[in-house]
């Protein structure tokens, strides 16, 4: 009889027959990415591809009317330095970031975790009733939530009305407070994104890990900042992520309401695109101006997912 070796526990397996490991696994990864494929192509057609033509047609003098209507030319950075020399840019740019930090970074994410966190340790009803007032400013139409905005904010509108019934004279909100009033209503608008995102999170806690901490002694804040959230620091980055670019691309509100006045004091950088593009017929300077806000983007994006990789990793 012919002994039967049999390699040791911790030997490598001898390659099998047929291809090699790494073609194979090369194969193997090429066949999986072609369910893919569709949507990548779709991504290219309608994301990448007016990416790139954006991209191009802010180095040229493309207008709405005029010989850059019919034939647009290309002149290099002329854009860009007319962007930086003009007045109206630095100060879009800084009401854009005060926007921004307010009602998204602030607002929501802040707002969001506390309502999650007071439905988590609250009643059926009290979580029914919040969650039907929260989340109905979300679903609406930004075109129906901004105006349903205005005619709250407005000089005859809602809250002066309500402040008139306690003997208080309310200021025209939407003339001598703009940027707070636009401020506010995104936040109410979009709160109810953050708040199902961390009720989601703070249900993957571990119940077991929070009873542990109270029986050491941890006090609520302490539990709550010492464990809940290193615990859920994923989800507050990824959705910090995702409501900084959504309030970057807010336009229909902002619109709505202020027009981005009086003057220029609520003029963000969509809707100075807008008005440069649109109303003075300046597409070139326009698209120059949206490549500005998508570069905003990227950086925010970028730091984002530098504070996610140590966790993905």
């Amino acid at each position: 009889m012919t002994a039967t070796l049999t390699p040791a526990s911790g030997a490598p397996r001898a390659p099998e027959a047929g291809r090699p490991p790494k073609r194979r696994n090369a194969v193997t990864r090429l066949t999986r990415g072609v369910p893919l494929l569709p949507a990548v192509g779709l991504l290219a057609v309608f994301l990448l591809g007016p990416v790139i033509s954006s991209f191009y047609g802010s180095f040229t003098n493309s207008s709405l009317s005029g010989v850059g209507a019919s034939s647009a030319e290309f002149v290099g950075f002329q854009n860009y330095t007319d962007l930086f020399a003009s007045p109206d840019f630095p100060k879009s740019v800084l009401i854009t970031l005060i926007f921004l930090v307010a009602s998204a970074i602030l607002g929501q994410n802040v707002l969001g975790l506390g309502l999650a966190v007071l439905m988590q340790s609250s009643n059926k009803v009290v979580r029914s009733t919040v969650s039907t007032i929260v989340v109905t400013a979300w679903v609406l139409p930004e075109i129906v939530a901004a105006f349903a905005a205005y005619a709250f904010f407005s000089d005859a509108g809602t809250l002066n009305t309500m402040l008139a019934a306690i003997g208080i004279t309310g200021p025209n909100w939407l003339y001598t407070l703009p940027l707070l009033s636009v401020i506010l209503a995104n936040t109410w608008r979009g709160t109810a994104f953050s708040m199902l995102v961390y009720r989601a999170a703070l249900n993957d806690v571990p119940p077991e890990i929070t009873e542990a901490a109270e029986v050491d002694g941890a006090k609520g804040w302490q539990r709550f900042t010492l464990i809940t959230l290193p615990m859920i620091r994923r989800s507050i980055s990824t959705n910090l992520m995702l409501t900084t670019l959504q309030t970057l691309s807010v336009f229909a509100l902002i619109f709505v309401m202020t027009n981005g006045g009086p003057g220029t004091d609520s003029t963000t950088l969509p809707l100075l695109a807008y008005q440069e593009a649109f109303r003075f017929g300046q597409l070139g300077f326009g698209t120059a101006i949206a490549t500005m806000l998508l570069l905003v983007g990227a950086l925010f994006s970028v730091a984002y997912i530098r504070a996610l990789k140590p966790e993905v990793d």
